[in-house]
């Protein structure tokens, strides 16, 4: 098949998605995505900073040592002065913005790479898709996360007066 042929198909597949309603994520509202969400190789805790929604690294299966818990430092970061840092704890999904039911405009950084590629994220069905890609969001990958129910804080125990 000629490469135009190709080209065309995928941007006709391109404006049908862009131009779809997504019914899923368009009861989404802008603070559902802060919280704590897993997937099979990556744990993130997403939060508000001012009108975007950002997310800390805090575990993932490529970033930690061969002992599961140590994790690694971020030797492959293009910034020689990051380097000698823990990837543990640091935000590597950054800038997303709310709108018509989904975050978009961000970037995730992929501290296993040292790669920073654009990414957006919505809700579908209870689960965030998290999208990174490079260029056209069609050409990129999506991890799907579930989201981690909160702990209740412990309460202090009940002080019990004893009488003599």
């Amino acid at each position: 098949m000629p490469i135009w042929k190709i080209y065309a198909a995928t941007a006709i597949v391109s404006a049908l998605m862009v131009g779809a309603p997504n019914a899923h994520a368009q009861g989404a509202q802008p603070d559902d995505i802060v919280g704590t969400w897993q997937g099979e190789t990556v744990k993130l805790e997403f939060f508000k900073a001012g009108p975007e929604y950002n997310a800390r690294i805090l575990w993932g299966s490529r970033i930690v040592e061969s002992d599961g818990t140590t994790f690694k430092q971020d030797t492959l970061n293009p910034d020689p002065a990051l380097r000698a840092r823990s990837l543990k704890g640091i935000t590597n999904v950054t800038g997303l913005t709310y709108q018509n039911g989904e975050w978009t405009g961000g970037t995730l950084y992929d501290g296993s790479s040292g790669r920073t590629v654009s990414g957006k994220a919505e809700i579908v069905d209870g689960k965030l898709h998290l999208r990174g890609y490079m260029g056209i969001s069609l050409m990129g990958q999506t991890m799907i996360l579930q989201r981690v129910a909160a702990v209740p804080a412990p309460q202090p125990a009940k002080q019990t007066t004893s009488k003599k």
